[in-house]
C-alpha cells in the first residue's frame, strides 16, 4: 500500500491493548495492521507538556530513519476514529527469542549478555536483570541517548524473527532536561564505533536542514536545542555514559 493511502484510507479499530497507560489500540488500515494512540487518550503527566506524546513518538521515528539503523517502526500522525493521533505500522515479534530477561544470577551466560543489575525476586533469590550483547541493542541504546528516552522497558524492545530488535513506545523521550531511563546499561563506558560516531552525525547535520525543520512541527525549539546538545556531548565523550543526576538510572517495572 502506498504511503499515502496510509495516511488517508480508513482506519479500523479491532481491539484495545489495556495493559498500555494511555489509550492504545491495535487497527488496520486496508489490510494492514497498525498500532494507534490517540492524543485524545493521553493521560496528562507533570513533566512532559499534555498531548504531546504521539509528537514525540513521530519525531523519534524521525531519529530513527536519520540514523540509518531502522529502530522504529514506520510512524505517523493522521486522523482516526478517536482524533489525531499517532499511528505505527505492527511488528510480530518472535515469541521464541527475549532480548531482554531476568535469570538467575548464578544461571547468567558468560558470554552473548549483559549485566545490568542485581536484585532478590519474591522468595530472596539472587536474579540479575540482562540483555543481550548484540549489535542491534547497541544502536538502540545509541538511540536512546540522543533521544533522551525516559522509558526503556524490556517490554519496549520486539525481538523479530530475522534477529532485528524494534524499539516502540516513544511518547517520553526528547524532554530538554535529562529524564533518561533505560535498561540498556551493559555497555556503560565502552567506546563509541565507527559506526555509531558516524549515526551521530547524520542526525546532527540533518538538524540544521529538513530534520531540524520536520521536527519543528513536532518539538519544542527548546527540546530541539537539547537534542543537538546531546549529540554534541556524545560525540565529544566518545563513549556510553554512566547514569547521571538523581533520577532514577532504571524505568517501573523493568520489564
Amino acid at each position: 500500500m502506498p504511503a499515502t493511502d496510509l495516511a488517508t484510507a480508513e482506519l479500523t479499530l479491532t481491539g484495545r491493548i489495556t495493559t498500555a497507560s494511555n489509550a492504545t489500540f491495535l487497527g488496520s488500515i486496508d489490510d494492514v495492521l497498525v498500532i494507534y494512540k490517540p492524543i485524545a487518550g493521553e493521560s496528562p503527566l507533570w513533566d512532559f507538556p499534555r498531548g504531546t506524546l504521539a509528537h514525540r513518538e513521530v519525531a523519534a521515528y524521525l531519529i530513527s530513519q536519520a540514523f540509518g539503523w531502522d529502530v522504529v517502526p514506520h510512524t505517523w500522525l493522521r486522523d482516526g476514529p478517536m482524533g489525531e493521533g499517532m499511528v505505527q505500522l505492527w511488528q510480530e515479534q518472535d515469541p521464541a527469542q527475549n532480548a531482554v530477561g531476568l535469570l538467575a544470577t548464578n544461571h547468567v551466560p558468560e558470554t552473548g549478555w549483559k549485566s545490568v543489575l542485581e536484585g532478590q525476586d519474591e522468595n530472596g533469590q539472587m536474579v540479575t536483570l540482562v540483555h543481550e550483547d548484540s549489535l542491534a541493542l547497541r544502536r538502540m541504546a545509541v538511540f536512546d541517548l540522543v533521544v533522551n528516552n525516559a522509558d526503556r522497558k524490556g517490554d519496549h524492545i520486539l525481538a523479530m524473527t530475522n534477529g532485528h530488535r524494534h524499539g516502540v513506545d516513544h511518547g517520553l523521550t526528547f524532554h530538554r532536561d535529562h529524564k533518561l531511563r533505560t535498561i540498556l546499561w551493559g555497555w556503560l563506558g565502552d567506546a563509541l564505533t565507527a559506526e555509531e560516531r558516524d549515526g551521530i552525525d547524520r542526525v546532527s547535520e540533518g538538524l540544521h536542514g529538513g530534520l531540524g525543520r520536520t521536527l519543528a512541527d513536532l518539538l519544542s525549539a527548546e527540546e530541539i536545542a537539547s537534542l543537538s546538545a546531546r549529540c554534541a556531548q556524545l560525540r565529544l565523550a566518545g563513549r556510553f555514559p554512566a547514569p547521571s543526576g538523581e533520577m532514577p538510572a532504571v524505568p517501573w517495572p523493568l520489564l
